[in-house]
């Protein structure tokens, strides 16, 4: 008696139709063994009607059906396509490894620059050529390394069509990075651009600036401490809660990235200063607060500082430029290590020179 199979077996063409081929364990009593026989050949169509890919999936369907192993889907390689092999077989794999946001980030690239384009489009249909096409113009629009990201998620959904023997072979394996990428933003201002920012602004919002400008501070970290957070006798800061996307959240972007922070004693005393003049000095009170004395939201502060660089004829400033400025500047105040340190963590008491009122001369 046949006993369950969980072969794929072969399909050859024989006259008009293709035929597929199977073995089975059988029990030889002459031998008192089982044995291994190629069982008779099944027609499985024309070879006008379908293709060998579709023979192999009709093999798969009716070895399943004769050896009683279903754990393969019974589904027509026709209906399987690039969005529903995404949505039921990739993504479930994939986000449960993902934080809540970064599941969010990652879905919205692949729908604008995947689904959109291959929701519908069979699996089979797939070729290196109309994959590299695909990737080169998204390198006329995109940044480096959002090609870069596309290029990774293309490889690896297709290499788990394959490994789910939803695809005999891999059309993305030796897709290649397109040579003419967007070039990396590298944009670095002076002291002196540094010195005209900090001079334009009001008393909260150069602070904001100043702790992104000596800590490297994200701006969900920023926006997300409160009085209680400062200890004003031993100028730290205790990261505790974060902001992202409207919510408070009480991790951060890393494992480290909520702990004590060391600040310039001249910021504390700047800090201590605004506690003053703010509508929330109480303890659980936002220290940067909004006009209804909540959190202020990063990406409509990301904005403002995109408006304050315009009109001060800057080429780019939000918070992002400000870290790479002074890890770029810092170089010759410190060494690489400290530097490392500076922009990196938390943990070690920038230098005075890089406090607002004595930031070293262009």
């Amino acid at each position: 008696m046949a006993k369950k199979s969980y072969q794929k077996g072969w399909v050859r063409p024989k006259g008009k139709k293709w035929y597929g081929y199977y073995e089975v364990k059988t029990f030889n009593p002459e031998t008192s063994r089982e044995e291994w026989k190629t069982a008779a050949p099944i027609a499985l169509g024309l070879r006008s009607q379908i293709t060998k890919f579709q023979a192999r999936d009709a093999l798969m369907t009716e070895i399943a059906k004769r050896t009683g192993n279903l754990s393969k889907p019974q589904t027509d390689m026709k209906v399987i396509t690039f969005g529903w092999f995404f949505r039921n077989r990739w993504l479930p794999l994939k986000e449960a490894d993902w934080k809540e946001e970064t599941a969010r980030d990652k879905k919205c690239i692949i729908q604008k620059d995947l689904i959109d384009q291959f929701d519908s489009i069979p699996l089979e249909n797939f070729d290196k050529f109309s994959l590299q096409v695909h990737l080169n113009n998204l390198a006329k629009t995109r940044s480096r390394d959002r090609v870069l990201q596309i290029r990774a998620y293309l490889r690896d959904i297709f290499a788990e069509a394959v490994d789910q023997d939803f695809l005999p072979k891999d059309p993305a394996r030796k897709v290649e990075v397109p040579k003419q990428l967007a070039d990396t933003d590298t944009t670095v201002l002076s002291w002196e651009q540094l010195r005209n920012v900090l001079a334009k602004l009001a008393l909260k919002d150069r602070l904001i600036l100043e702790l992104d400008m000596t800590n490297a501070l994200r701006p969900s970290e920023l926006f997300g401490l409160r009085w209680r957070d400062l200890n004003h006798v031993e100028c730290l800061l205790e990261l505790r809660e974060t902001v992202y996307r409207g919510e408070l959240r009480n991790w951060g972007k890393t494992r480290k990235a909520l702990r004590p922070v060391h600040i310039p004693k001249e910021l504390v005393d700047d800090l201590w200063l605004w506690r003053q003049e703010c509508k929330t000095p109480w303890p659980d009170g936002f220290i940067f607060a909004n006009r209804l004395g909540g959190f202020i939201d990063p990406q409509n502060y990301r904005k403002k500082m995109r408006e304050l660089g315009k009109d001060l004829g800057l080429p780019k400033l939000i918070f992002q430029v400000i870290r790479r400025t002074i890890a770029t500047l810092a170089q010759k105040k410190g060494t690489p290590k400290d530097i490392k340190v500076f922009c990196g963590t938390h943990d070690w008491q920038p230098p005075r020179m890089f406090t607002c009122s004595r930031f070293p001369k262009a």
